[in-house]
């Protein structure tokens, strides 16, 4: 079978050099062929059977002749492996990585042969949660999902100069220009810059590696979700060239007229939004190719939205790429950890008290050191991502702990963008959002917090089924009662606007996230099936929702 892009998608779309090797191809696990980079809960991997605890995976590959000149090092990328991988090439340990979002690699310069070598991967996947596990859960049910196993990103290789290697880059855009920090690696200290400008006209400039360098931009073009214009850069030593792109903008949090509003590019701006849980139908926790990102993308455009809330789950680089280009603003979570109990978490806050001390809380200290060293991680890997503007570290009190505490030492890894510390509910005192879950009713919200913008970042969640569209076998799940049509389900989306949404702006509300971009499994309160086939909702009703938004915002703004 084909892989559908995957093995063609260059996995680091903001640092790409010229050598690319995927090894996506010819792999085995515990004995039987799987197409990588699929988990093998997924149907695109065509694996059967229950993967279990240890999961070992092993291929052969042969360098190409030609791919690693003289004085470059070979250097082994993992995409994402779940949840702790020991990586081996021709029997010797490379590498050991922990956790299942982010990717990891390796030099295994040293240890290949001419000819064909052999690459092994043994990862144990027990769904601790002391590791972030997102909605995995080894019973699927409700909002709980078919778990990930292993390897669920692609896997290749890359030929890097052994001296002057570009190591890493660091982009902060403003709205003149950027401020890029590269840093070398052995045997380079300097670098140059390349902006192309058109007509011609090239902005080039020179650095030093680890030394921040500012770049002025003439006749600065900004990017904004209906012009998401993406300068292109290339970074060169005297050793090494990779291509990368960043974008001009800002986000920041203004008062005006009495309320905490959310400003891009030094704009109010209301983030119209649908929560997106990056699950599919045929390859769970990756599509079937890479393009899929932008199709639901444009999607959620069709209908208006200029948000999605990936919610916890980090993405393959490939889905920031494409709202990056596409112009589709993120609210990023951090992946979850820790114990969700559903009395504690959800029942108690939804009927009696949303407030509850955090300090102390939270489970064993290994868990706590690892959750903060990955939000820390996830910030550096998604920092240059135009898209991105603001974080999520708590969702509904689930494995939260110290909240204030992380806020403070998270905000100043990005002060460029805001920190939503704890979406719908208890809250601490340290914030830049004053969130809100609300389902099951209407009522206008006000804003309380001085400095915090209002934010509705969960909300809706209405259930339609669509027979001979739905999950096999699964119990149906949404909120509310079924609607039976798509005029039904838009007419309850236009009720909750009507009662909540738009008489909530002028008190302050900043944005709204709709529950959600498609159905999962056996969820049915997505705005398309799971497979994406039906589109639920009634577009032009929805467009229309979306600008009636956007004039309540203006209008309370015009004159701040």
């Amino acid at each position: 079978m084909e892989h559908s892009g995957w093995n063609r998608y260059y996995p680091r779309p903001q640092l790409r050099r010229g050598s690319f090797f995927p090894l996506d191809r010819g792999w085995t696990l515990n004995g039987r062929p799987i197409r990588v980079p699929w988990p093998p809960q997924a149907p695109l991997s065509g694996w059967e059977g229950e993967a279990g605890d240890v999961l070992r995976y092993e291929a052969a590959f042969s360098v190409p002749e030609g791919f690693l000149p003289p004085n470059h090092r070979a250097v082994l990328h993992f995409g994402a492996v779940d949840q702790v991988a020991q990586v081996r090439v021709n029997g010797v340990g490379v590498c050991r990585h922990e956790g299942g979002y982010l990717p990891f690699s390796a030099d295994i310069t040293d240890v290949l042969r001419p000819g064909e070598n052999q690459l092994e991967v043994k990862a144990v996947d027990t769904l601790s949660h002391d590791y972030p596990y997102g909605k995995q859960h080894k019973r699927p049910h409700g909002m709980w999902y078919t778990p990930v196993s292993g390897i669920w990103q692609s896997v290749w290789l890359e030929a890097v100069p052994a001296r002057g290697a570009i190591a890493s880059v660091r982009i902060t855009p403003d709205l003149t220009g950027v401020t890029v920090r590269v840093d070398v690696g052995a045997g380079g200290a300097e670098f140059n810059l390349a902006v192309p400008l058109g007509d011609g006209k090239m902005l080039t400039a020179a650095g030093k590696s680890g030394e921040p360098l500012r770049l002025e931009v003439p006749e600065p073009h900004l990017w904004e979700p209906d012009d998401p214009c993406l300068y292109a850069m290339t970074i060169a030593t005297a050793t090494d060239q990779a291509e990368s792109y960043f974008a001009l903008r800002t986000v920041d949090t203004k008062e005006i007229n009495g309320h905490a509003r959310l400003c891009l590019n030094g704009k109010p701006v209301f983030l119209h939004g649908v929560l997106d849980q990056g699950y599919f139908q045929d390859g769970l926790f990756l599509p079937r190719d890479p393009e899929e990102y932008g199709r639901d993308i444009l999607r959620m455009k069709e209908l208006g939205f200029n948000t999605l809330r990936k919610h916890v789950k980090v993405e393959p680089e490939a889905f920031y790429y494409a709202c990056d280009r596409l112009g589709m603003l993120v609210v990023q979570d951090m992946v979850n950890s820790g114990e969700y109990r559903y009395v504690r978490d959800t029942v108690i806050p939804t009927i009696l008290s949303k407030k509850r001390r955090d300090v102390g809380a939270g489970g064993g200290e290994q868990r706590k050191a690892f959750f903060e060293r990955h939000c820390l991680d996830t910030v550096a890997h998604l920092y240059n991502h135009p898209c991105v503007v603001g974080w999520t570290i708590f969702n509904e009190g689930w494995g939260q702990y110290d909240s204030d505490r992380i806020y403070r030492l998270l905000k100043p890894a990005d002060p460029t963008r805001f920190f939503m510390t704890t979406s719908g509910w208890f809250a601490q005192r340290e914030s830049d959002v004053e969130s809100e879950h609300v389902y099951f009713s209407s009522r206008v919200l006000e804003g309380r917090e001085p400095g915090r913008f209002l934010f509705l970042s969960e909300c809706g969640g209405f259930s339609r089924r669509v027979e001979g569209h739905v999950a096999p076998g699964r119990k149906n799940y949404g909120y509310g009662e079924q609607c039976r049509s798509e005029g039904e389900l838009t007419a309850r989306i236009r009720g909750m606007y009507e009662d909540m949404v738009l008489p909530s702006v002028p008190r302050g509300l900043c944005g709204c996230v709709y529950t959600q971009l498609s159905d999962v499994e056996g969820e049915t309160n997505g705005l398309y099936t799971y497979d994406r086939q039906v589109r639920k909702v009634e577009p032009e009703a929805m467009r229309s929702m979306a600008a009636q938004a956007a004039r309540a915002l203006a209008r309370e703004t015009e004159n701040g």
